[in-house]
């Protein structure tokens, strides 16, 4: 029987010793760079050599560099400065006293959002190339073969680092994906698959676009989705990867855009693998849309469904791993499946809901529910 492989969405906890000098960037007070990197190096180090003592087949480096998983491009890109509006989720407006209990516990991130203001351009593929190094040195050291490395989308960029400087948004969008082609190229051209991180197709919904109708958002959305494959048209389409989610926090999320809706968007990526959400208590259920609509996936997308949540310290036993995975076996296959998570554990650098030895536990969980399977 084949083996099903497990991995995650990407990002998982730092260290406070990377977080630390993560912060000093941010906020530009002095550090060393030599021992930023050094620091970097190590770190990453330590995580894949954690993701395959839990047991993880495809790794990440856990996106260790990053101040988040889009609004990194604002120290590697041109065009970007002073400050965007925080939209909070139309979920959380809903019940202020969560939001403001989020908020006093600590629970909103607090790092730059500045707007595009210029054109957008690439300041060189340095930083990521000593990602990369760092990645597939430690892929190399652990024994490692596959591995696959995050990068923001058109779309999600847009979402975050709003713009203030293009003519529209469709002229933004054009312009993101131009200059994210050689960062996404760069990636698969030093043999790790590529992740591009896609909530603008879910979570922006009720971010940015609550006075839309779904049907509306859906055509954003779907604007989102060209621009996107626009920039993939140079990456072999069975070295990408997709993930989409409604927004990596804890919350009602009572006004999720049903997947039903966004399925065909999703579909429509430029796209192998396809990550999406499945554990958590608003999307559990509607693995029952890939069996209702399974004559509309594409017989060359291999699902990747979060099989553990990504908010909770429940460390989810290993035979409900199985049990969620079967589902989609029986629907695709055995080679048409991989374990994931429902999200990254670590979406923000020094912000995460589950504690670091959990979320590990939790990977731990993942690949002991897939190897019952296999």
């Amino acid at each position: 029987m084949a083996k099903i492989l497990t991995t995650h969405v990407g990002s998982l906890p730092r260290t406070q010793k990377v977080v630390d000098f993560i912060f000093a960037r941010e906020n530009e007070q002095p550090f060393d760079q030599a021992a930023f990197d050094a620091a970097m190096t190590e770190a990453v180090d330590e995580t894949v050599r954690k993701q395959v003592a839990a047991g993880v087949d495809i790794v990440s480096d856990g996106e260790t560099s990053k101040i988040s998983y889009a609004t990194y491009v604002k120290d590697r890109y041109t065009g970007f400065s002073g400050d965007s509006e925080r939209n909070a989720p139309a979920d959380l407006k809903m019940f202020p006293s969560f939001l403001e209990r989020l908020a006093d516990d600590g629970g909103t991130p607090q790092y730059a959002r500045p707007k595009c203001t210029g054109n957008v351009r690439s300041k060189g593929q340095g930083e990521l190339m000593k990602d990369i190094n760092n990645l597939k040195a430690a892929m190399a050291t652990h024994g490692v073969e596959r591995g696959f490395m995050n990068a923001a989308s058109p779309g999600v960029i847009s979402l975050f680092l709003q713009n203030d400087h293009y003519s529209s948004r469709e002229a933004y969008l054009a312009a993101l994906a131009d200059a994210m082609k050689d960062e996404y190229e760069t990636i698969v051209s030093n043999g790790l698959d590529l992740q591009l991180d896609c909530p603008d197709l879910a979570l922006s919904r009720h971010m940015l676009f609550n006075d839309l109708t779904d049907a509306e958002f859906l055509k954003v959305a779907n604007m989102h989705v060209e621009a996107l494959n626009h920039a993939l048209q140079n990456v072999p389409q069975d070295r990408v990867r997709v993930h989409i989610c409604w927004g990596n926090y804890e919350g009602p999320h009572c006004c999720d855009i049903p997947m039903d809706k966004v399925f065909s968007t999703l579909m429509a990526t430029k796209s192998r693998y396809v990550l999406f959400e499945t554990s958590n208590p608003r999307h559990a259920h509607e693995w029952t849309v890939f069996r209702d609509r399974k004559s509309e996936i594409p017989e060359d997308k291999v699902l990747v469904p979060g099989v553990v949540d990504t908010t909770t310290n429940f460390v989810e036993h290993p035979d409900l791993v199985s049990q969620r995975i079967q589902r989609f076996k029986d629907i695709v296959g055995a080679d048409r499946v991989i374990a994931g998570s429902d999200c990254g554990f670590g979406t923000f650098a020094g912000f995460g809901a589950v504690d670091p030895d959990i979320a590990y536990a939790k990977l731990a969980s993942l690949s002991e529910g897939a190897a019952a399977l296999s």
